[in-house]
């Protein structure tokens, strides 16, 4: 890779990474908790719109679609939001989530015959072991319910990565794009029913300043200029030598939190986390499946998420 396209994998990573900071600005802000769910569904009518109207329909079917949004993006999302708006720091966030890629190894060796290596599955065991690190510390200091709910994003995200796998669409972006029109209704409905229409109405009638600019940061630069670097860089190299880069975002996303949100991890959470990422990365690197180089085709190329065990994050 050369250095130009080295760089802008690490100003995905940059994006991705500050993206949690810029999700928990927009949920806590003047005082004012915005309801979660109805937040994701804002980003995902922002990342369909207007977007949906000039990219073409991925060449996949609508279960596919339908399946890709739900998990991938309206169960991953819902309740990483959820998580955090209930106290999740955003920096553990980054890394807590990570976990993605340990689920993605085991959900593709039961569901689609994916054999993990002895790499792969060390790199389990190692993941394992941080995130057990990082509950007891939790426990200590703060309810471990939100780390518990961002792990169930983690496997919501990991189950989307399968159906996405199987579906193989040629274009990742519009993927991303149609597969978002599956979130804004549901996620609406659900806020309803949690939150109640008088929160609903109220949020949006006086929607302030922080929350639009983290909901147009969301959907514009993690979700849509994020993307389509990333499948770009997908398009020209394997992604054994993109996927790697994805390690940086939970350090983006700590280190972001420390300076922005005044978020300080504890020594739990950084010995935990070495040990998940160290697994994370074992996971990656282990892995027997390599994607040969292909020439630059523009935009369209395998998500991250669509065509490998250890996907990038759609965030």
């Amino acid at each position: 890779m050369n250095l130009r396209h080295a760089s802008l994998a690490v100003l995905v990573a940059v994006l991705w990474g500050v993206n949690f900071v810029a999700i928990d600005l927009g949920l806590h802000t003047n005082g004012r908790e915005v309801p979660p769910l109805l937040f994701v569904a804002l980003r995902f009518v922002l990342v369909v719109f207007p977007c949906i109207l000039f990219i073409p329909k991925p060449d996949v079917g609508w279960k596919a679609i339908a399946g890709v949004g739900l998990l991938m993006s309206a169960g991953q999302f819902g309740l990483l939001y959820l998580a955090m708006a209930w106290g999740m720091p955003a920096g553990l966030a980054s890394l807590v989530l990570q976990a993605q890629v340990l689920f993605t190894v085991l959900l593709a060796a039961g569901l689609l015959g994916e054999r993990p290596t002895r790499l792969q599955m060390a790199g389990i065991v190692l993941g394992v072991a941080g995130l057990l690190a990082v509950a007891v510390g939790r426990s200590l200091v703060a309810p471990v319910l939100p780390l518990l709910i961002t792990l169930a994003a983690a496997l919501s995200w990991a189950a989307g990565n399968i159906v996405a796998r199987k579906a193989k669409a040629a274009s990742g972006l519009g993927l991303v794009v149609w597969s978002g029109a599956v979130v804004p209704i549901p996620l609406l409905g659900l806020s309803l029913l949690v939150d109640g229409p008088s929160a609903v109405v109220g949020t949006l009638m006086d929607l302030q300043p922080a929350t639009i600019l983290s909901a147009l940061y969301t959907a514009v630069f993690a979700s849509l200029v994020g993307y389509g670097i990333w499948n770009g860089l997908l398009s020209r190299y394997p992604s054994s030598s993109v996927v790697p880069f994805t390690l940086l975002v939970p350090v983006v996303g700590i280190t972001a939190a420390w300076a922005i949100l005044g978020e300080i991890p504890t020594a739990a959470d950084l010995v935990g986390g070495a040990l998940l990422l160290g697994g994370v990365a074992t996971a990656v690197f282990g892995s027997r499946r390599h994607t040969s180089p292909k020439p630059a085709a523009g935009v369209p190329g395998s998500e991250g998420a669509a065509r490998q065990l250890s996907p990038a994050p759609p965030n």
